[in-house]
């Protein structure tokens, strides 16, 4: 039964890096987490590449991939908050660096989780910047080859519950009420989370798997009671005058990681050498420029510059994988076990390049 559920959620599974921070008078966001893929592959010619066609053509010289790769692709998922994401691109990171290398570089738009780990399991995609934990942990414990080179981002405050009824303050409160989300996401851990402090679980609500929009959709016409929503949906729900039952913080760590196959990790170390400097590169024009980064984003997600600032307040970019970030992880992996998502087990460590 368990393993049924497992392979259930892993289709309805959307990126865990799909947040915004909402729930106050200065918190704004970007875009809802989805549980459908998305796909677009823009190749080295493609209009939308941003450059990395032409960037391959400057290669005189330059050291070339010890494997002999020839091209990288990444996932590309921008909303509601991937400022690493969006100013890479702007900025070419990529395309240049490892067009240097006799390396063309590719995106594909995938806003699945489970869809995201399956292009890395198939090869289609070689590195996923910007995965959930949630999906990480699943696609391990169904036996793929996948590790975390590093992390991206962390943002507990990015999820939310939201309802109409302000007089649902507590977890008591939410007692046989329906409450709508995507199941298998760090909403879904929020939500038990939640519940747990008070000693409840789950199966004391009525849990309905939906997307975003569709949770949110059921709070507007009165068939859903609290809706785990994040982003612009949740910040149009906070416009709207609804009650903001809780937030992450203190809950989840909603963490969001780059990953790789390990067979690719050992095969192209000069290329992932070259990947975790050019992060440190992105990372490095984000502190030193942040007025510029700004206003990038603000223009690539269609926002004003303060809901993007006040967004931006809410994340944490760091790279270091830290003891905390681990003890994430496993929290998340016990999460995952206790709800039926993954049928043994796991030990987060071996998720973990030692």
């Amino acid at each position: 039964m368990k393993k049924m559920v497992a392979m259930g959620l892993a289709v309805c599974m959307g990126v865990m890096s799909l947040s915004g921070c909402a729930g106050g008078s200065k918190n704004a966001a970007a875009g809802g987490e989805q549980t459908a893929a998305e796909q677009t592959v823009t190749g080295e010619n493609g209009a939308d590449q941003g450059g990395a066609g032409q960037a391959g053509s400057d290669q005189a010289g330059a050291q070339k991939a010890a494997s002999g790769l020839d091209k990288l692709v990444f996932t590309y998922v921008t909303s509601p908050l991937n400022v690493p994401t969006i100013i890479e691109r702007n900025q070419n990171i990529f395309a240049e660096d490892f067009g240097k290398m006799g390396i063309s570089v590719e995106y594909a738009e995938i806003n699945s989780g489970a869809d995201q780990t399956q292009a890395l399991a198939s090869g289609d995609v070689q590195v996923l910047y910007a995965v959930g934990a949630t999906s990480v942990i699943l696609s391990a414990a169904n036996g793929a080859d996948i590790k975390v080179l590093n992390m991206y981002s962390r943002s507990p405050k990015a999820f939310s519950m939201y309802a109409k009824d302000d007089s649902l303050t507590s977890p008591e409160s939410l007692k046989g009420k329906t409450v709508a989300g995507p199941a298998g996401t760090n909403l879904h851990e929020l939500l038990a989370a939640y519940l747990a402090t008070g000693g409840m679980t789950i199966q004391d609500v009525n849990y309905v798997n939906m997307s975003i929009p569709d949770a949110k959709a059921g709070l507007d016409g009165g068939s859903v009671d609290v809706a785990l929503i994040a982003g612009a949906t949740a910040y149009q729900a906070q416009q709207q005058g609804y009650h903001m039952v809780a937030d992450g913080e203190g809950l989840i760590k909603a963490i969001i990681a780059v990953a790789v196959r390990e067979d690719f990790y050992n095969e192209n170390r000069d290329v992932i050498d070259r990947l975790m400097a050019d992060q440190e590169k992105i990372a490095a024009f984000m502190r030193d420029n942040q007025e510029e980064t700004l206003k990038i984003v603000a223009q690539e997600l269609d926002l004003d510059e303060q809901a993007v600032k006040d967004m931006y307040a809410c994340y944490d970019f760091s790279l270091d994988v830290s003891d905390e970030d681990r003890a994430g992880f496993q929290k998340t992996a016990d999460f995952m076990l206790e709800a039926g998502m993954i049928e043994e087990p796991l030990d987060v460590n071996t998720l973990f390049f030692q």
